[in-house]
């Protein structure tokens, strides 16, 4: 029986957040005032009378037209007894879109499918038959991720799919993530490459402090985050962005998240930045800048390492450094994002990844031609 789908308030949705562990920083009600140009909704899913999930619903309007598109990033939240039952939340979910102007629905649950302990990547590198990771046996397969995913295709779901090694979704199907809770720093160390270790020790030798910072620093992450836009070609988000993000977080949230910025410093320089997020468990390392001079320094290495540590003394279990292509390939310029995050010992996970549901393929088409062109 399908689920009734409505409007709520915020309260009603930071309350329902707050009986959970973990959840995507990305669905907190608050998460809506980061996302400029775009409107929102917040919405709850009941059995009878009891809310029993709920989503922060991103609405983006296609200028001069009444066609909308309805976005929940790495969302819905949904309770693990009704998750399961996919028709009975994605059938009003779907409804709800259309009948408020929705070319598209797109939607990502958080939910892992595949993962795969850093041993099996290695060997799989080493192997140079594998190409990625979709070829390489996983380590842990969640039958319950497996058959969300299958139902939301058998319902017409369709995932893009990257032209060449890229990602593909806006927010990243394959994550790197590592294992904190409770563990000593030397367990977290005992499972880092060789290269790894050398490379804290280098910069600690080297006199490289890391500190958090404060919501003035913001800048000082900006400087760095534009040379790092510029040298790897990608357009930078505007200082604006990270002002408003630290604002939200931190002031807006109710207490269920927290943001920190990170500086990496030799000598009163700062050769390397990153921001710090975590809701419950769970703690995401979320953008991260380097300078091109002092890279010798291994700023990048000393930076993760304390934010790692000080995720698990904040009571994470999981330290995830976000996204990473689904390549294996060495030769490809996206895994050099893998070779670093490997080198922790962590391990891949595979999430359902995020879905379309096509309600006016025309313009859907349109739309995502216009992508395109933007790159």
């Amino acid at each position: 029986m399908a689920l009734i789908l409505k409007e709520i308030d915020k309260e009603s949705h930071i309350q329902f957040l707050k009986s959970y562990q973990t959840f995507s920083f990305l669905q907190l009600p608050c998460w809506a005032e980061v996302k400029g140009g775009w409107k929102s909704k917040n919405i709850g899913w009941f059995d009878e009378r009891k809310l029993v999930c709920v989503g922060l619903v991103l609405i983006r309007n296609i200028p001069k037209t009444k066609w909308s598109l309805f976005y929940l990033p790495e969302g819905p939240v949904l309770s693990p007894e009704y998750a399961k039952n996919v028709i009975d939340w994605l059938t009003p979910l779907k409804d709800f879109a259309k009948s408020n102007g929705a070319f598209n629905l797109k939607l990502g649950p958080q939910v892992t499918i595949n993962t795969w302990n850093a041993t099996t990547i290695k060997n799989a590198i080493s192997d140079n038959s594998y190409k990625k990771f979709r070829d390489v046996d996983p380590d842990r397969v969640n039958p319950f991720g497996l058959d969300i995913a299958i139902k939301l295709k058998n319902l017409g779901g369709k995932q893009i799919e990257s032209t060449g090694e890229g990602f593909g979704d806006v927010q990243p199907r394959f994550v790197f993530a590592i294992d904190v809770e409770d563990k000593t720093d030397e367990q977290l160390l005992s499972s880092f490459s060789q290269e790894w270790r050398r490379n804290i020790k280098k910069a600690e030798k080297l006199e490289v402090k890391v500190k958090r910072a404060n919501f003035d620093d913001l800048e000082t992450f900006h400087n760095l985050y534009k040379e790092t836009a510029k040298r790897d070609k990608f357009s930078p988000r505007p200082l604006s962005y990270f002002k408003q993000m630290w604002t939200s977080l931190n002031n807006n949230s109710n207490d269920l998240a927290e943001m920190r910025l990170y500086l990496a410093q030799q000598e009163n320089v700062c050769h390397a930045a990153c921001l710090w997020v975590k809701v419950g468990k769970h703690v995401w390392y979320t953008y991260g800048a380097s300078s091109t001079i002092g890279r010798e320094l291994r700023p990048s290495n000393a930076i993760q390492w304390q934010m790692m540590r000080d995720a698990r003394d904040a009571g994470a279990s999981i330290y995830d450094m976000r996204g990473i292509a689904a390549t294996l390939n060495e030769k490809s310029a996206l895994f050099g994002l893998l070779r670093f995050k490997i080198g922790t010992g962590g391990k891949v996970v595979q999430y359902v990844g995020e879905w379309d549901f096509i309600f006016k393929p025309l313009i859907y088409k349109a739309f995502r031609v216009a992508l395109a062109r933007r790159g």
